[in-house]
């Protein structure tokens, strides 16, 4: 991956825009307007995984958009804000935001800080045994949780797999509906988890 260019936004930028991002069937609905936001550096350990495996090529992408940045300088743990990059070979500009992390209560009162986005970056921290930046979220509409349940067991129970065979239980959704509880960040941003897709079209979210 080469990053042509780098335009880096501040902290209150970001947070700025995060209160703009709408559910993606209901765009009328601003599900960050009222939340508390922050960024927060945590151990990934203390976060919890919203779906059951990683795939290694997408490790793999992630890894070398983290080299990319650090050609420009740039820390992938560690944005202070969010960053917008120009891929070599790809016109559109693209925003990269810190992993989102929701809080999340759960019917039998546990707590838990759910991946919603970078799920990935997340994990290569985990491996890499360092610290990440993310943006925690608090406060949000209990009649919009994210749209899956943290799963049992957290990290330990997450695979790595090198494909996803047919019938594989990806995450355990909340609802039977569960795209109406989707977070569009491309509502408030630009092309929201594009660098993967730079590398496959059909690349899972990170």
């Amino acid at each position: 991956m080469i990053i042509k260019q780098l335009q880096h936004f501040s902290q209150k930028e970001l947070i700025e825009k995060l209160r703009n991002v709408t559910l993606l069937k209901q765009p009328d609905v601003r599900i960050y307007e009222k939340a508390f936001i922050s960024l927060e550096t945590v151990k990934p350990n203390e976060l919890s995984p919203p779906q059951n495996y990683i795939l290694r090529s997408e490790l793999k992408k992630v890894r070398e958009l983290k080299w990319a940045l650090s050609d420009h300088g740039c820390n992938i743990y560690k944005l202070d804000g969010f960053v917008r990059l120009w891929l070599d070979n790809q016109g559109s500009p693209i925003d990269l935001l810190p992993p989102v992390v929701e809080e999340s209560i759960e019917q039998d009162g546990s707590i838990h800080f759910i991946i919603n986005d970078g799920m990935h970056r997340v994990y290569m921290a985990l491996r890499e045994w360092t610290l990440s930046q993310v943006i925690l979220i608090r406060g949000i509409p209990r009649r919009y949780p994210y749209y899956a349940y943290p799963v049992p067991g957290g990290w330990s129970s997450v695979e790595e797999r090198e494909d996803l065979p047919e019938g594989y239980l990806k995450k355990w959704h909340r609802i039977q509906d569960y795209h109406a509880l989707y977070r569009n960040f491309n509502s408030a941003f630009l092309n929201v988890g594009a660098p993967r897709a730079f590398f496959q079209k059909d690349s899972v979210e990170a």
